[in-house]
């Protein structure tokens, strides 16, 4: 019967690539550039954000995630409320706050 049809030989399977070192240097490269450009200013933002939740007092006047400016009226553990007009006051999350403003600025406003 083989006559007809060839017998079909699988091919000798070639040599893998061996891992060559300047692969190495290349994923450190990377690595590295992540590193300086992703890793490091988020965790330098997130500590520059959690000094300011700490360093909150009563009387600092604040902006919000959201946009809202306040008066902070009084500061518990993890909610804080800020009074945004004369006797309507609002409790949000510590974490919410995006920045202290310099005193004065819920009068220009």
């Amino acid at each position: 019967m083989s006559f007809f049809i060839t017998d079909a030989l699988a091919q000798e399977g070639a040599a893998p690539p061996g891992m060559d070192f300047s692969f190495f240097i290349m994923i450190g490269i990377f690595f590295l550039i992540m590193y300086f450009m992703i890793i490091r200013p988020q965790s330098k933002r997130a500590k520059e954000h959690k000094q300011l939740i700490e360093s909150l007092t009563k009387g600092d006047e604040v902006v919000t995630n959201g946009g809202m400016l306040g008066k902070i009226a009084e500061v518990g553990d993890s909610f804080i409320h800020i009074e945004i007009s004369q006797g309507v006051a609002v409790k949000v999350q510590k974490s919410a706050v995006a920045t202290i403003m310099p005193k004065g600025t819920i009068k220009g406003a």
